[in-house]
């Protein structure tokens, strides 16, 4: 696709923050532009600012200066279009499983049988058919994700924005949700954009994966992930893989 035909553009933006100890400039002159249907990963060193960029392309907050760009379009704050899902699931613990998946219906005036409809197929293919009136109490931490997944594609988001939502399971249940991850956006066709720690993770599931610099951030460095859809799990102990993401970290480190 060309320049004009980009999803969400970010263009030179800077963010500083007031802290006690004086201005804090988290990131700076950064630019990127994600296409739409495409899977964007984002890596980069602890406090490098990843964090605030999602939360500057989703609208979230606003830049100091420079601007974010939806559809050729100012973003002002954050759209319908754009769904989000953060580190910790965040889910209501007085709500079940299909209650906290209904809610953003719910908000938006949706009938109750028509959410409920919906959440039931979405739950389904997220394999949590089984979990509907089960409380949070009762979930792992990646049965809570999945169903926080589920609660930020109920609305069918043109955009998903994913803030490191593995990063605190284990790594085999990590493994296990980025293999589910990767089949929901085969089916969805969603546009991601998903920072992330890992840089296996990011290469695994991304088209192109992004690396940012040491605070005040900016983008580093992009690589384009050459390996064909649908992947398998397996590729992560590949030859090419393996050199990529040495390539990666080497821009990292």
């Amino acid at each position: 696709m060309g320049e004009n035909c980009s999803l969400l553009k970010a263009e030179n933006l800077t963010m500083v923050y007031n802290s006690p100890q004086g201005p804090l400039e988290a990131l700076r002159g950064l630019s990127l532009q994600v296409q739409e249907g495409e899977f964007v990963g984002i890596v980069g060193p602890s406090g490098c600012g990843k964090s605030t960029l999602l939360r500057l392309l989703s609208g979230l907050l606003k830049p100091t200066s420079g601007r974010v760009l939806w559809r050729g379009k100012l973003l002002d704050g954050p759209r319908e279009e754009m769904g989000f899902v953060f580190q910790k699931a965040n889910l209501m613990p007085w709500r079940n499983v299909l209650a906290n998946v209904t809610l953003p219906l719910e908000i938006r005036g949706f009938n109750g049988d028509e959410a409920r409809e919906k959440a039931i197929e979405l739950l389904k293919l997220l394999g949590l058919d089984g979990f509907l009136h089960i409380y949070p109490r009762e979930l792992s931490g990646g049965m809570e994700q999945r169903v926080a997944l589920a609660r930020a594609l109920i609305y069918d988001p043109e955009i998903l924005f994913l803030d490191e939502p593995f990063s605190s399971l284990d790594a085999l249940t990590r493994e296990r949700l980025n293999v589910e991850l990767a089949r929901i956006w085969h089916i969805k066709c969603k546009t991601v954009v998903m920072v992330t720690h890992s840089i296996q993770e990011a290469l695994f599931l991304a088209d192109k994966v992004l690396v940012m610099s040491p605070r005040p951030g900016t983008i580093k460095a992009s690589f384009d992930v050459p390996f064909p859809r649908p992947r398998d799990i397996s590729i992560i102990y590949s030859p090419q893989f393996a050199s990529l993401a040495k390539a990666i970290r080497g821009v990292i480190s």
